[in-house]
């Protein structure tokens, strides 16, 4: 079984930085190792609905993906050899506090059906 977690969260003030990480493990339900099509970071806010924030085809790394609200300041990124998906957030907005979650699409025509069980981010004003 696929298991994602995340790692890096925390509290900043506003106009700051934090990077955080997601390492997978595991295999897949038909025993294959980890390889997934695509791996995104989704967020989701007190009284909120999930939200996407930034996504990518992991052979490659490209292309990536981005929400409005974090073009320019957000920086998706993996290590392939070490299965590990990165988001670099800067300038970061009390707007941006949520749980971070991972997450991975095994396959190109599925869903994003591997989560992890999220990282709080809190940004101050």
């Amino acid at each position: 079984q696929v298991q994602l977690v995340e790692y890096g969260g925390g509290f900043v003030q506003a106009g700051g930085s934090l990077r955080l990480s997601c390492t997978a493990s595991g295999r897949t339900a038909s025993g294959r190792p980890f390889n997934p099509y695509a791996m995104g970071w989704f967020r989701q806010a007190p009284g909120k609905e999930r939200e996407f924030v930034a996504g990518m085809v992991w052979t490659g790394g490209k292309p990536t993906k981005y929400a409005d609200s974090v073009e320019g300041r957000f920086a998706i990124s993996r290590d392939s050899a070490q299965n590990i998906l990165y988001l670099q957030m800067n300038n970061l907005e009390p707007e941006d506090t949520a749980v971070y979650y991972c997450a991975a699409k095994l396959v190109r025509t599925g869903d994003f059906g591997s989560w992890g069980r999220g990282a709080q981010v809190t940004v101050s004003s």
